[in-house]
């Protein structure tokens, strides 16, 4: 059963593999699905790429980088003013199969089923699985990708598996679950908020199913590079509240200090050993990350951040 599925793409400052994406969702085999582009602000030559090039598909433009929470909010709010009953959000380095939405939409029958995600490989091993859904480690405030680097021939026959969190990389969702739990989080603007998210829709009693049998490819870290000073400083400082909403009493108490505690040895030893000053900037922006979190400071980062960031 198939009606009113809505495909959301965030572009920013990347349309080359916005194109690819969009290229092969022109074959999915599904009837009843908008494709739903997100130009998320970019500053290049994006939007008119877009438009220049696009067909069939709807283009929108939110006029400021809203982050990947904002952009993607952006595009669900309008898919869900549409009348869509599904919401699939995908990342714009992310390449489908023909046939992907068929078997999210077939584990999203039964009415405790909440969020579908796929099979997601590395498109640079393309045999190889890059997650398959994520873990959380609740002793430890980790989240790491399940069988990740396993061939994905192990998995070919698989059935649907229960998972904690669904790749913010691929993903679908009844209109339902949104509609009870609430969009995502935009303070955290970058990283983290699909994980808060899905910690949100567990506790408001859907269950996240992993399916094999839907297949993508990632373009591993397209959009920053492999490592980043902006991914150091969102990451650090977003796993901090991610932590402080989730975890409680000694628990949160402790993992807190302890994350706080590890930065601030990496902070120390990056100032003993700057290696010529190539890691004074990501010293930089983790001071930064944990004066943020300790003030509140949440959403996009700030003018001061951003010149650190940037530096050469």
């Amino acid at each position: 059963m198939t009606s009113n599925i809505a495909i959301i793409v965030l572009n920013w400052n990347n349309a080359e593999d916005t194109l690819t994406c969009l290229d092969s969702l022109a074959n999915i085999n599904e009837p009843g699905v908008e494709v739903i582009v997100v130009d998320n602000g970019s500053d290049d030559d994006s939007w008119s790429v877009l438009q220049s090039h696009v067909t069939n598909t709807t283009v929108l433009e939110t006029g400021a980088n809203l982050g990947y929470a904002g952009g993607n909010n952006f595009g669900i709010r309008y898919a869900l003013a549409r009348g869509a009953e599904y919401v699939c959000i995908l990342n714009n380095d992310v390449t489908v199969s023909s046939d992907f939405l068929a078997p999210l939409i077939d584990a999203l029958q039964p009415p405790d089923i909440g969020v579908a995600t796929p099979l997601i490989a590395d498109m640079n091993q393309p045999d190889q699985i890059w997650a398959l859904g994520s873990g959380v480690n609740w002793q430890t405030a980790a989240v790491s990708r399940l069988c990740a680097g396993e061939a994905i021939s192990r998995f070919r026959h698989n059935d649907s598996m229960g998972v904690e969190i669904a790749s913010g990389a691929a993903m679908l969702i009844k209109r339902i679950v949104l509609e009870q739990v609430g969009l995502l989080d935009e303070a955290f603007f970058l990283y983290y908020e699909e994980i808060d998210w899905c910690l949100r829709v567990r506790q408001a009693g859907h269950h996240i199913l992993a399916v094999p049998t839907s297949r993508v490819w990632h373009k591993v870290s397209a959009t920053l590079g492999e490592t980043s000073p902006i991914i150091d400083y969102y990451m650090l400082r977003n796993h901090l509240r991610l932590i402080a909403r989730h975890w409680y009493g000694l628990a949160r108490t402790w993992l807190l200090a302890r994350t706080i505690g590890r930065n601030l040895l990496t902070i120390a030893a990056y100032t003993l050993k700057p290696h010529g000053g190539r890691r004074r900037v990501s010293r930089n922006v983790r001071l930064l990350a944990l004066r943020d979190a300790a003030r509140g400071h949440w959403g996009k980062m700030g003018p001061d951040v951003a010149a650190v960031c940037h530096q050469r």
